[in-house]
């Protein structure tokens, strides 16, 4: 059984090493602002420690989410919302909110930064593991 575990999480980091490796190709609208220096719109306190699927979501959303939303989901000034925000906690937005903003991209509605486009190379498990990611620091945040 433990092994089972181990094998899982195993395959699934390479699974998703391999969808964030960088090919050279821009995947997303916003690629490009990775060089936009920008203040967090929010303090985000870390949990003493992630699940392991919390760590592989790190990963993803430090390759996909993090140039827009910010180190740890902060936000960024002018540019993102933070998602370690009481308008994100789960009876709102649920975790399915995250994966059609993803797949489909958003209209503003309780912000205004303008519209999210969707992003490529993510398929519903990748979003499934960085939302795994996004709830545990809700969680540390007193976001639940």
């Amino acid at each position: 059984m433990k092994s089972t575990i181990i094998i899982s999480a195993v395959v699934v980091a390479a699974v998703l090493s391999y969808s964030f490796w960088p090919d050279g190709q821009k995947t997303s609208a916003f690629d490009h602002v990775e060089s936009v220096e920008a203040a967090p719109l929010a303090t985000v306190l870390l949990p003493g420690s992630l699940s392991q699927h919390a760590q592989i979501g790190k990963l993803g959303f430090e390759a996909k989410c993090a140039s827009c939303h910010g180190v740890n989901a902060a936000g960024k000034d002018g540019l993102a919302p933070p998602l370690i925000h009481k308008i994100y906690e789960p009876s709102h937005h649920a975790d399915e909110s995250f994966q059609r903003a993803v797949a489909l991209g958003v209209q503003a509605h309780h912000w205004r930064f303008g519209k999210m486009p969707a992003i490529e190379g993510l398929n519903r498990v990748d979003v499934t593991i960085i939302i795994t990611y996004i709830r545990e620091l809700q969680r540390a945040n007193g976001i639940n």
